[in-house]
């Protein structure tokens, strides 16, 4: 659960930035919204940045949220993906 620990804690920190209120992974509406937005993170363009980042940053970008999407399923297998 350390990823996806981190991942939201990422995600909160930015929607600090922009007053957007924290994610919790207790509550049923914000693991749908986490798992939204790793499937966004997932997509091919964010992914690689457009193709800016080099192939071993993608690997190790595209590891880490595969491994988060896997804790949120194993967490709540009622969450859908659909580029994982």
């Amino acid at each position: 659960m350390l990823a996806l620990n981190n991942y939201v804690a990422q995600k909160n920190s930015w929607g600090k930035i922009f007053g957007s209120k924290p994610l919790d992974l207790n509550n049923l509406q914000d693991r749908k919204a986490i798992a939204q937005s790793i499937d966004a993170d997932l997509s091919p363009e964010n992914l690689c940045c457009d193709g800016e980042l080099p192939r071993s940053q993608v690997q190790a970008k595209y590891k880490r949220l595969t491994q988060c999407a896997a804790q949120l399923k194993k967490l709540d297998p009622t969450v859908e993906f659909y580029e994982y």
